[in-house]
């Protein structure tokens, strides 16, 4: 299972990959001296401890994703629900929510997400 904590340098680089994929492991070196202003080292370096942590994949030279965009950051947030609200998506939201207003479209669009899950796990 991936570990779905990235510092922020981390994260730029993982935007790179995931914005290009399927990229060569020499063009991205270029991008990241580019846009990083990292060396080839260091690039090699982050990108093996993100592989390591399941995310990408270097395979023949050619970086690609092990996770997607959407999938990391959905377990991320998954993981930020389950640590600081055991697991519970009401105490999140009563959280999330707060003080709030919600506008009645944003009602009507929570309802029928809880309908469409009813629908698939009924």
């Amino acid at each position: 299972m991936a570990e779905y904590r990235l510092a922020e340098t981390e994260a730029r680089f993982a935007d790179i990959i995931w914005e290009r994929e399927p990229v060569g492991s020499t063009e991205l070196v270029k991008i990241c001296g580019e846009r990083l202003g990292w060396k080839k080292s260091t690039t090699y370096t982050v990108l093996k401890k993100l592989c390591e942590r399941g995310i990408f994949q270097n395979e023949r030279a050619v970086v690609t994703s092990k996770l997607s965009r959407e999938e990391f950051y959905g377990g991320k947030s998954r993981q930020f629900v389950e640590e600081t609200f055991g697991g519970s998506l009401p105490r999140f939201l009563t959280a999330f929510i707060g003080k709030r207003k919600l506008t009645e479209d944003q009602i009507e669009e929570m309802k029928a997400l809880i309908e469409s899950y009813r629908e698939e796990n009924g």
